[in-house]
């Protein structure tokens, strides 16, 4: 992991994954986007991987338990995060917890965040997360 952690110094990379087989899968879109694709098109990469990012809010937490992920890090993550992936007796590490993620121009609650905050069910997460991401033009449908 901490190999992972170094890798965060790079500010090209936004988070990192190790999977089982030692594959490293790096990160560089804001938000949930790449780990969204991960999940959808890779998942079996994320069994038992080690992940670690910079910011991990309830949502990015709800998609790393579908992935059954083993291990994570963050810089900064969010309280609710934190408490999904310990309920999911996922090993969670971190520099900095906070009540919870706000938006990148520093207005409100991350958008994603807020649209998971009250779902527990990653699967329900996924097709939230999935819509956002389409309305948002960032994925296609």
């Amino acid at each position: 992991m901490e190999h992972l952690k170094k890798m965060l110094n790079n500010p090209k990379i936004r988070g990192v994954l190790r999977s089982v087989g030692g594959e490293i899968v790096e990160f560089h879109s804001p938000g949930v986007k790449d780990l969204f694709n991960i999940v959808t098109t890779r998942q079996h990469v994320l069994e038992g991987a080690f992940v670690a990012d910079r910011v991990i809010g309830r949502g990015a937490a709800l998609l790393l338990v579908m992935g059954h992920v083993s291990q994570v890090f963050a810089q900064l993550i969010s309280e609710q995060a934190v408490q999904v992936l310990q309920a999911a007796e996922i090993a969670v590490d971190y520099d900095t917890v906070v009540p919870y993620i706000i938006n990148r121009d520093g207005t409100d609650i991350c958008p994603v965040e807020k649209l998971t905050m009250n779902i527990s069910e990653p699967e329900i997460a996924f097709e939230i997360i999935r819509e956002f991401l389409i309305n948002k033009n960032i994925i296609k449908s």
